[in-house]
């Protein structure tokens, strides 16, 4: 098992920030244009609720398009949810997002706990390849909420 953690501070409340990430569809606007990724699943709510079934497709590596499948297992309004992969790349994917009141805006922090596929070869290549994607993302992802709403350093 592997854990990335991410903290990032944004200078909006706390319902400012609740209302974009809790929104599925800004999903797209926070990820890398070069992951290819769409969102296939059509939404019955703006906002994700617990038992929430998403489906994208995904390039995570060498252009080739995959399925990912997440299910949103648990929410608390204004603070908490999780989604966990239910058909992806992982072996195991658990992601916590986490918001909380700081002076001056919110902090949320990203844990997300993973387990890449095909063993011995899966855990050899973690580190460069999956663990780099991974910040490559957040790193992305940060540039964008900058770009958002400004980054409180």
């Amino acid at each position: 098992m592997h854990c990335l953690r991410r903290i990032i501070k944004l200078p909006i409340s706390v319902d400012k920030a609740w209302d974009f990430f809790s929104d599925p569809k800004n999903l797209k606007v926070i990820t890398p244009d070069n992951l290819g990724f769409n969102i296939t699943s059509d939404f019955f709510k703006d906002k994700m609720y617990a038992g929430q079934v998403i489906t994208y497709k995904v390039s995570p590596m060498l252009g080739i398009k995959m399925n990912w499948m997440t299910e949103i297992t648990q929410v608390k309004d204004k603070e908490y949810f999780i989604d966990e992969q239910r058909v992806g790349p992982y072996k195991i994917w658990h992601h916590q997002h986490h918001f909380k009141p700081i002076e001056g805006g919110v902090e949320m922090t990203d844990i997300i706990d993973y387990v890449v596929p095909l063993g011995f070869l899966g855990r050899l290549v973690e580190p460069i390849l999956v663990r780099g994607k991974l910040k490559e993302i957040f790193d992305y992802r940060e540039i964008k909420m900058d770009e958002l709403f400004g980054v409180m350093r």
